[in-house]
């Protein structure tokens, strides 16, 4: 039933060229060059260290792998790392 709903969406989505982040509340993930990185529609941070963050999202978990990571900015719906970007997952 919840994929007939994902479907549902998704149709409505591009019949009315809404974003289909917002619509399907899929995170968005932007990264400039590999010092900075930001993911909106999140559902929060689950592992935060220098070397590793991972953070949940309705498409699954995003691990971000580098050096001297920082968590700039925090907000319900955004999140933005900085540092040394080596590595971006979704799993």
């Amino acid at each position: 039933m919840s994929k007939k709903i994902d479907n549902i969406k998704t149709n409505i989505a591009e019949v009315l060229e809404l974003p289909k982040e917002i619509v399907l509340d899929l995170p968005k993930i932007t990264l400039i060059g590999n010092i900075q990185l930001y993911i909106e529609n999140h559902k929060g941070i689950v592992e935060y260290s220098k070397e590793r963050i991972r953070i949940n999202s309705k498409s699954g978990i995003i691990r971000i792998i580098g050096n001297d990571l920082v968590i700039k900015n925090i907000v319900s719906e955004e999140v933005v790392v900085s540092g040394k970007i080596i590595n971006v997952e979704l799993i």
